[in-house]
């Protein structure tokens, strides 16, 4: 077969690429003789002409590289610019300026507007003051302050758990903690729309992994039954809110599963925490649940805290042993003084201020009633900061995005293949601080582009 670039295709790339790899995963290991040495190359059964091995180390020959370009293509046939990595050039709330412009923003995670109040931003000087702009060693050598022990006893205090423990990125967090903590003798099921924290996390572990259809609780409950016996530790992982739709998950009912099934129950609080509840403290409070019946409380500090990095809530036993052991906290860097600080102020004000959650909440179920009242359609969302409106199309998803844009209302789109084709939409975030005009004013605008795409596009 010619492989040079001329005439290899990317499938058939990927073709080759994936017999190599199968050559080499049966390949027989040798003992371990715990002796360390150099081993010779291993010599591949298929012969490669050494000018084609560019297909294998230059960037720019990978399939996947070559095919994620690609879809850079619909964007010039369109003839719109690049939607993504666009400037903010002041805090972004329920306004931003980009390219100088002052716009709606329905793309920020700043869903209490505490990101850019005068007490965070204060707390997080005065933290640069006092310790200047990094911990600089991980936490468990030189790196500890004490605005890290105040962090997860304000964290602990708002979940009512026995203790937490932070880290620098929320991602990181799920990866590192559930990659630790679960083994190749145990089993995994999670959300089939679980973040890619998750499923990161998942993947690390070497556990079982089985997906249940979203929010389908008896479908988990089937699983289980079938399943249990036959692993060790049994991990169920959900979110509180779900980012892309913008829906809650029924956490009794998942609550019931766990202890039916003697499993442990992760739930990731990004986008809940803050969010539900009548004080913002999440779907604890929601659903009035005993905090105890969930084991691992799981959050991030992007969104309501206005700060950066994530946490986990929980019993003592277990922060303890997370804090010398997980390899995510044990062999970073701790969070930084200023996020810290940030964070610490603004779970206070969580607290305190509990009328931001309210007007957040009015402003979300403001923004649905609207939309659903001009025909668009909001997919699952319910009473959360989430709403997408569902386009259907990945073309015109871009165009809409686009034609917003130039009316100055940012917003991103999602599209294939980060959800199927027929469900690209754009992902609305509402914050505490839009106003009834602005959320009118977007509403009817997409709701008149959007027909408008339609109708050219017939």
């Amino acid at each position: 077969m010619n492989t040079t670039k001329e005439n290899l295709t990317v499938e058939q790339k990927r073709a080759l690429l994936k017999k190599l790899l199968l050559e080499k995963k049966s390949a027989k290991p040798k003992p371990d003789t715990g002796v360390t040495s150099v081993s010779p190359p291993v010599k591949s059964a298929t012969i490669i002409a050494e000018k084609d091995y560019r297909a294998f180390c230059e960037f720019d020959q990978f399939p996947e590289i070559e095919a994620f370009d690609q879809q850079f293509v619909m964007l010039d046939q369109l003839n719109i610019a690049n939607p993504y990595f666009r400037v903010n050039e002041t805090i972004t709330n329920n306004r931003t300026i980009i390219d100088g412009k002052d716009m709606i923003s329905f793309s920020s995670y700043n869903y209490l507007g505490l990101s850019g109040d005068k007490r965070v931003s204060d707390a997080a000087r005065k933290a640069i003051d006092d310790y200047g702009t990094s911990v600089s060693a991980s936490r468990v050598a030189t790196g500890e302050k004490p605005l890290h022990k105040e962090l997860e006893d304000e964290i602990a205090s708002l979940y009512n758990t026995e203790d937490s423990i932070v880290f620098v990125g929320g991602h990181a967090t799920n990866v590192t903690v559930i990659g630790h903590l679960m083994r190749p003798q145990d089993l995994i099921v999670f959300d089939d729309l679980s973040h890619n924290s998750i499923i990161e996390g998942c993947v690390l572990s070497g556990a079982r992994r089985i997906p249940f259809p979203h929010e389908d609780f008896e479908a988990l409950d089937r699983i289980l039954q079938e399943n249990r016996k036959d692993y060790e530790r049994v991990l169920i992982t959900i979110e509180g809110v779900y980012s892309m739709d913008g829906d809650i998950a029924n956490l009794p009912a998942f609550i019931e599963v766990k202890k039916k099934h003697n499993a442990l129950l992760f739930v990731d609080e990004a986008h809940s925490i803050g969010v539900l509840g009548k004080t913002g403290k999440g779907i604890r409070e929601h659903f009035d649940v005993d905090p105890n019946d969930v084991d691992l409380w799981m959050g991030t500090f992007s969104k309501s805290f206005a700060s950066c990095g994530g946490y986990i809530a929980g019993k003592k036993s277990l922060i303890n042993y997370l804090k010398y052991t997980t390899p995510g906290f044990l062999y970073s860097v701790g969070i930084s003084p200023a996020n810290a600080a940030a964070a610490l102020m603004a779970a206070k004000l969580i607290k305190s201020e509990p009328e931001r959650t309210q007007r957040l909440k009015e402003n979300a179920k403001y923004f649905l009633e609207q939309a659903n009242e001009a025909g668009l359609n909001t997919g699952k969302s319910m009473d959360t900061a989430v709403i997408p409106i569902i386009v259907g199309n990945s073309n015109h998803a871009l165009l809409l995005a686009h034609r917003l844009f130039e009316n100055k209302i940012n917003v991103q789109p999602i599209l294939y293949p980060a959800v199927p084709d027929n469900e690209s939409r754009l992902r609305f975030f509402i914050t505490c601080d839009h106003t009834q005009e602005e959320i009118q004013f977007t509403v009817d605008m997409t709701a008149k582009l959007l027909t408008q795409i339609q109708e050219e596009n017939n």
